[in-house]
């Protein structure tokens, strides 16, 4: 059975691309079949993390609109067999997308029998927003550990459990997870950003997910490469851990503390 999994955040530039690249690689690793959809009409940028931007000949509003068929617009991974990616417009605004377009689209996902359909959504409250999550059965709200980020986040919890098909039409609503992008452990011991339990007790979500601060995450970005395909880095093995407890394995959480310096780190400041 399909399930629609709607990445979301209340702020802009928290990680919501790189989460849904990341996710949508993890899950086909493990072998689902996978199509990762980008809602962020106008600003296009999933396809340019995923390495995939010159292949882009027709997007999710050419689908809607008839000017091609969902096969044609998707664009099958290279690297990973089971992945899809149906990129946005850059060429024309949200309203591009009406609710009946994306049903649609989404309808035609799970006939086809993909296991897992990422909605990967723009930043806000606005159009193309409620869109994406519209239709979840599941959503990621990634948070980074700031105030600002985590009271925006608070406002998309409540569309969630009120302004999609599953609240509407009183299905048990949207399941809800929590995901901490850039975190920083000094920050957090410093007194300069929130923890992840402060995090947990205002937004009242289980955490999924504890994505370490990271020069991985822009190197694979600007690579074109999602960065849980980088099997060294941290970054990489904490989006693995959120795939793995989203699949309902029980993983305790990582990267919380800092590492500890050996003896000529601390002897030179290192």
């Amino acid at each position: 059975m399909t399930e629609i999994i709607v990445v979301t955040s209340g702020k802009g530039g928290v990680g919501k691309t790189t989460t849904s690249a990341s996710m949508a690689c993890g899950l086909a690793r493990r072998g689902k079949r996978v199509a990762v959809i980008d809602f962020d009409i106008g600003l296009r940028n999933l396809d340019l993390i995923m390495g995939c931007e010159r292949r882009v000949v027709y997007d999710f509003v050419n689908v809607i609109n008839g000017d091609c068929t969902l096969k044609q617009a998707l664009i099958k991974d290279k690297r990973l067999e089971t992945l899809h990616l149906l990129a946005a417009s850059q060429t024309r605004d949200k309203d591009a997308l009406t609710e009946d377009g994306v049903r649609r689209v989404l309808d035609e996902l799970i006939a086809d029998a993909f296991d897992y359909i990422i909605c990967d959504s723009p930043a806000g409250i606005e159009k193309g927003a409620h869109l994406a999550m519209y239709f979840a059965d599941r959503a990621v709200v990634v948070v980074n550990p700031e105030v600002s980020s985590v009271r925006d986040s608070d406002r998309i919890l409540g569309l969630l459990a009120s302004k999609t098909h599953r609240s509407v039409n009183g299905n048990g609503g949207v399941k809800e997870h929590l995901l901490l992008t850039r975190y920083n452990p000094r920050r957090v011991a410093n007194g300069e950003m929130m923890s992840v339990g402060d995090v947990k007790d205002i937004l009242g979500l289980d955490v999924i997910g504890v994505v370490p601060e990271s020069p991985d995450v822009l190197a694979a970005s600007n690579a074109g490469v999602p960065v849980i395909l980088s099997d060294t880095s941290d970054a990489a093995a904490a989006y693995e851990d959120a795939v793995a407890r989203l699949l309902g394995e029980e993983l305790p959480l990582r990267f919380l503390d800092e590492p500890k310096r050996g003896f000529f780190a601390r002897m030179f400041g290192g």
